[in-house]
């Protein structure tokens, strides 16, 4: 399997709810370095995974939504624990639709003429102990 990873970060305030969170129930900041792993098992027409320039422009602009805001206010959250998990899982799925809809190219489209990527992996890292992931195939 052939991988490339894109790195970039983002800031955002949140609380959570419930005791088990303690004092992350207040409002509070966090700063996330998120990497994005693409994934195929043949390298396209070009020799490569994916353009990695256009990989690093889709992972800014999904960041850019959520850059600097406070996730309580954000209504496609409402209700949820804005854990690192769940962004992971959010930050994935974001990405997987601008997959299949073509963003990184016509080669990189699940299931494309050429396979296309397969699999994506979005690990968000919270502190220099801290990480979480969400992966999973493409088109399953």
């Amino acid at each position: 399997m052939f991988t490339v990873t894109v790195r970039d970060h983002f800031m955002i305030a949140h609380s959570f709810r419930g005791a088990v969170f303690g004092p992350a129930q207040a409002l509070h900041g966090a700063t996330y370095v998120v990497d994005l792993e693409l994934r195929r098992p043949a390298l396209d027409p070009d020799g490569v995974v994916v353009d990695i320039g256009l990989a690093t422009q889709v992972l800014r602009e999904e960041l850019a939504r959520l850059n600097f805001r406070n996730l309580d206010e954000l209504p496609e959250f409402a209700g949820r624990n804005t854990t690192t998990e769940f962004l992971a899982h959010a930050l994935f799925e974001r990405i997987e639709q601008r997959v299949v809809a073509g963003a990184l190219g016509p080669h990189a489209v699940p299931g494309s003429a050429t396979g296309g990527l397969t699999a994506l992996r979005v690990s968000l890292q919270e502190s220099h102990v801290a990480s979480a992931a969400y992966e999973a195939g493409l088109g399953t």
